[in-house]
């Protein structure tokens, strides 16, 4: 026991270093997550007494994975309220009537809209998009999907805001000394960054691949559910009288397929008809479209056995018709429940087929999937009903279009604070998440389940890392090794050193984990070698963020790689010479703007 106490007495540092080399091993190996091996790392650091409890705790006042979780809750008040629903049906009508140019549009868009949000949900949101202007362009999507998250990523790199790592880095900078950084402090770097990106993008198409996804659907492997349901309008409807066209309701979310009136169905020139009492819009919509409708009360959904039963009264449950049910092969609207129970059907979906011609006259199949309306009691009797699968409350919320305009200035709210320096971008985000929160843009548990936990983890967990790295001597020990290489380098080729350093790493591990690790380790280098940080700083943050060779050298890089089917060469062929030109780009505008 003593000979181990004076071995760590003797050696902290060196030891410091290799539980450090150990973590790098198990991130490339990749057995266990990077968040998993961040927290056993900070703990096997506490074990051996290199970061005591008051220290380990410490990070947890850092204010930059409150900063990111906050900007998590504010990119999930967005999408709550439809805002990047809108935006997204706005972009599908304009590829509709002019494709080349809404490519460039999105490309536009999604620079900036990941320059203030969160890029994965942009990303996210995009990836369906690329598919339908591939169709309408006759680009292949493979040509569309990558560009589409390079230039997300490098929107990211725009302002502090715009990925985690940014916030990370500029956090720990602060914590070190640092003067704060302002939101668009590394505006100008990043763009020259974005502007040489493009281009690049645009010279080097192709080396993108052509052929088609063999394992993506039309939504590009997203898990969004579309149902068949029917808008009846009311007697007293004030839309009756309207044209089908000017209600405003079709887009992206919601598509009219059809108009049933006095029993027959037309599927044409349903624009310019005039809308009639008892009339049945046929649609397909998805479940947040369809709760939105069921709560704007401006028709009466589905159908029932009872025209008194309406789909605003009580809940909404989630149900799947099981194999066994003695009702399968017959019209839903003979279905047993639906004339014994005081319920409504406001949808019904199935996997890879929409079903028809309309809602009551659909023939019902097992593992159909079913959203029913009625009160309490009808919903206990539809939870002990043997023939349904899964009954439960339905998690799809409607959109909260009213409060649109509240949720987009919490957002701009943040950022205007913080670029004028009122307060930092962590008080204002903060700020903006208790207004949406008091103005119920969100409610709370959605608010915490838009916030990635496990990001916020790997954050949090590698800040403890960085800071026993600090205590253990391990950063002066890494600093005193590199300082004579780069006492005879000039000193323009720090900046160079530094984000070619990030960019490798982030490669291969998680950007927030090389992000975390390396601040303190490039802020102590400056001041050793006696040159201005902030310059090191701004390059490590783009270049810890900027990573296009690999499918895990960036999270949304992942995403496109599964829902376009790329093979990993195909990353590395049109990603390694963007690396390059990026990196050169950005570090010369260090050095000659810096």
């Amino acid at each position: 026991m003593h000979f181990i106490t004076a071995l760590l007495g003797v050696y902290r540092a060196e030891i410091g270093l290799l539980i450090l080399a150990c973590m790098f091993v198990a991130f490339v190996r990749e057995r266990y997550s990077p968040t998993v091996i961040a927290v056993v790392g900070a703990c096997a650091y506490g074990i051996f007494g290199m970061l005591d409890e008051k220290a380990m705790f410490s990070v947890f006042s850092n204010s930059a994975p409150l900063t990111v979780g906050a900007m998590f809750v504010l990119s999930g008040a967005l999408v709550r309220t439809g805002v990047i629903g809108r935006v997204a049906d706005l972009i599908m009508t304009r590829a509709e009537r002019h494709p080349r140019i809404a490519l460039a549009e999105v490309a536009l868009g999604a620079l900036l809209l990941s320059a203030f949000l969160n890029n994965t949900p942009v990303v996210v949101l995009l990836i369906p998009i690329m598919f339908k202007l591939a169709q309408a362009t006759g680009y292949p999507v493979k040509k569309l999907l990558i560009p589409m998250n390079v230039i997300a990523v490098l929107g990211g790199c725009l302002t502090l805001v715009g990925t985690s790592t940014n916030l990370v880095v500029a956090g720990i900078a602060a914590d070190q000394g640092m003067d704060r950084f302002g939101i668009f402090d590394i505006t100008l770097y990043g763009a020259a960054g974005a502007a040489a990106g493009i281009v690049a993008l645009l010279c080097l198409s192709f080396l993108l691949p052509s052929d088609p996804p063999s394992i993506a659907g039309e939504n590009g492997g997203t898990a969004v559910q579309d149902y068949l349901t029917e808008l009846v309008v009311p007697q007293d409807s004030e839309d009756i009288g309207r044209e089908i066209g000017a209600l405003g309701l079709f887009g992206r979310s919601v598509q009219l397929l059809g108009l049933k009136r006095s029993g027959d169905i037309r599927r044409q020139g349903l624009e310019t008809e005039e809308l009639r009492s008892g009339d049945h819009l046929i649609v397909r919509a998805d479940g947040a479209a369809i709760m939105t409708l069921r709560e704007s009360g401006q028709f009466e959904l589905g159908v029932a056995a009872d025209s008194r039963t309406s789909a605003q009264d009580g809940t909404v449950v989630e149900a799947m018709v099981a194999p066994s049910h003695p009702s399968i092969g017959e019209r839903l609207g003979d279905i047993p429940f639906l004339h014994a129970l005081r319920v409504r059907i406001i949808g019904i979906h199935r996997a890879r087929h929409l079903p028809g011609p309309d809602l009551a006259e659909t023939r019902v199949r097992g593992a159909d999937r079913l959203l029913v309306a009625g009160g309490d009691d009808a919903m206990r009797a539809l939870k002990d009903n043997p023939h349904l699968i899964g009954v439960d409350i339905s998690r799809t919320r409607a959109f909260r279009p009213r409060k649109a305009w509240i949720a987009m200035a919490a957002m701009a709210g943040a950022v205007l604070l913080s670029a004028f320096d009122v307060v930092g971008i962590g008080m204002a985000a903060v700020i903006a998440v208790g207004l949406i929160l008091v103005t119920r843009c969100i409610d709370p548990e959605e608010a915490w389940g838009a916030i990635d936990g496990d990001t916020l983890i790997l954050i949090f967990a590698m800040l403890a890392v960085g800071l026993a790295l600090e205590q253990a001597g391990s950063v002066t020990l890494m600093v005193g090794w590199i300082t004579p290489l780069m006492e005879v380098a000039p000193a323009w080729t720090l900046v160079f050193i530094v984000y070619f350093a990030a960019l490798i790493l982030s490669e291969l591990l998680s950007n927030n984990a090389v992000a975390a690790l390396l601040t303190p380790i490039t802020i102590a280098l400056a001041h050793q070698l006696g040159v201005e940080p902030r310059p090191l700083v701004i390059a490590l943050m783009i270049g810890a963020s900027a990573c296009f060779a690999t499918p895990i050298g960036y999270q949304t890089n992942a995403l496109v790689y599964a829902a376009g089917d790329y093979r990993f060469a195909d990353f590395v062929r049109i990603g390694v010479p963007i690396n390059i030109v990026v990196g050169l780009a950005v570090c010369s505008a260090l050095v000659l703007l810096g």
